[in-house]
């Protein structure tokens, strides 16, 4: 017998329609939903998929409480009056060391416990991102993916991972509502409301897509149509609508990349001069 993932949210919702819970309604329940077909199946991500998210989670984890611990060093020195100031990474354990040159010998033995662990936390988050540089250098497709304006090595490996396999979308703009890039609607006779966009699917792929399209309409230098359009765009709202609405564009943008086997060209949108044939087998290996 086959073996189907469903939607637990959506199992869930249709289960609370019966008056008592209780394990043998519960079975019944989900035995008769599956007899009529009402359920939504979810993608199972491949072992390489999954070995790539728990990378990236494990790189993002690190950096984070490289951050809280940096952040904590600098309000424990600003309670004695010792300001870090803006500084690099590299430089900041040589910034610390020189503010506590003159502090008492308890308060030198505390900051120099803390530069050990954020000294550990560097080292790990320093080796960690290496790997992911190497993974992204050897993989043709987070390449292509790079040739986008605003997308790294991080935004293409998270986007990679998250779909897993691009032929399970029909269609590419499907891609922003699985990421949760799309509006909510409530619809009920003559009433039809847009509102915020619905958050759901990967919460760190919709963050690092958010930052590609923040980097492209506000730091990149090179002009392209999608920057155009998500100026106008911001000039008739707002730029944080903008960001999300580009955002949303980028995903579709790489799925059709990824479908198509192309790479991009910025004066033509998503379309490409140079295009590699994939069959859907070839495709399944990539």
């Amino acid at each position: 017998m086959p073996a189907i993932v469903v939607d637990a949210r959506h199992m869930r919702t249709s289960l609370e329609a019966q008056r008592n819970k209780t394990d043998k309604n519960d079975a019944r329940g989900i035995a008769q939903m599956m007899r009529m077909g009402w359920y939504c199946p979810v993608h199972v991500k491949s072992p390489e998929s999954q070995r790539l998210r728990m990378l990236l989670n494990n790189r993002r984890l690190m950096k984070r409480k490289l951050i809280d611990m940096e952040n904590h060093i600098r309000g424990t020195l600003r309670a004695f009056g010792l300001l870090v100031g803006p500084i690099s990474r590299g430089k900041y354990e040589a910034r610390i060391r020189e503010l506590i040159e003159d502090c008492e010998e308890d308060m030198v033995i505390y900051i120099n416990t803390m530069l050990k662990v954020r000294y550990n936390l560097f080292e790990g988050y320093n080796c960690l991102h290496k790997f992911v540089l190497d993974i992204v250098k050897n993989n043709p497709v987070c390449k292509r993916f790079m040739t986008v304006p605003g997308i790294g090595p991080i935004a293409s490996l998270s986007f990679m991972a998250a779909i897993d396999d691009p032929l399970r979308f029909k269609k590419s703009r499907t891609v922003g509502a699985y990421l949760g890039l799309t509006t909510r609607r409530w619809q009920s006779g003559t009433i039809d409301r847009a509102g915020r966009i619905t958050k759901q699917g990967d919460r760190e792929v919709r963050t690092v897509m958010c930052e590609a399209a923040a980097s492209l309409l506000l730091r990149s230098r090179r002009w392209c149509s999608i920057k155009a359009w998500g100026l106008r765009l911001a000039k008739r709202t707002s730029m944080m609508n903008a960001i999300v609405a580009v955002a949303r564009k980028l995903a579709v943008i790489l799925h059709k990349m990824w479908i198509e086997g192309t790479t991009f060209k910025f004066g033509m949108g998503a379309k490409v001069t140079e295009k590699i044939r994939l069959t859907p087998h070839k495709m399944a290996k990539v």
